[in-house]
């Protein structure tokens, strides 16, 4: 992938952070609670082990994931969330042709205390997964043929669990595990079931 190409992308990831930093600076004077965090994580997915084909689709799984989101959270413990993740660095598709995931979803959400200075979050919702094929030898990537577009969109349901610590004063540390049902995946890749495992460091901001 060219440095311009790769540079084009990221700006739109910058430009989605940006009218989130927007998005929460309108919202404060409203929530109760409002969450911003920042982490990393990495996708789990099976691969096919029993056929023999030699362009099977791939497993997605595999690599760096930086992820961003928001949660709005009122005094019901219920709420809203927000969050897009992507692939840090671009794979090879059957070492082949180079792609990167862009996963986002939004969903509602519920909290739980669960012991001093930590909580339970559980979320539901929906989303989508932009795969972005990069190609230097025209649009084309092998699965049983040739195609001939250059990304595919699909949409998922998203469920995910979190535990967020307090660790000092407003900033909290979250592991957190997604699973993901991506509809009609399987036309790039080995399957729809996809889980992503990880952690984020937040602020939280409280309002009355």
């Amino acid at each position: 992938m060219g440095t311009n190409k790769r540079g084009l992308y990221l700006r739109k990831f910058a430009f989605l952070i940006s009218v989130g930093v927007l998005f929460v600076s309108a919202e404060l004077a409203h929530a109760q609670q409002f969450d911003v965090a920042a982490g990393g994580g990495t996708l789990m997915s099976t691969k096919n082990t029993t056929a023999s084909q030699t362009y099977l689709p791939p497993p997605e799984k595999g690599g760096l994931y930086p992820n961003v989101s928001i949660d709005r959270i009122r005094k019901n413990h219920y709420g809203y969330n927000a969050e897009v993740s992507f692939r840090y660095h671009y794979a090879l598709y059957n070492h082949y042709q180079q792609f990167r995931p862009v996963i986002y979803d939004f969903n509602a959400l519920y909290t739980t205390h669960l012991a001093k200075k930590t909580t339970g979050i559980l979320m539901a919702g929906a989303g989508g997964q932009t795969t972005l094929f990069y190609s230097p030898y025209g649009n084309c990537f092998y699965t049983a043929g040739c195609s001939t577009h250059v990304n595919s969109t699909h949409l998922l349901f998203h469920f995910g669990g979190e535990v967020q610590y307090r660790v000092w004063r407003n900033v909290f540390l979250r592991p957190e595990a997604h699973y993901y049902y991506i509809i009609n995946n399987t036309d790039e890749f080995h399957s729809g079931n996809i889980l992503r495992v990880g952690a984020s460091i937040g602020y939280t901001f409280h309002t009355d």
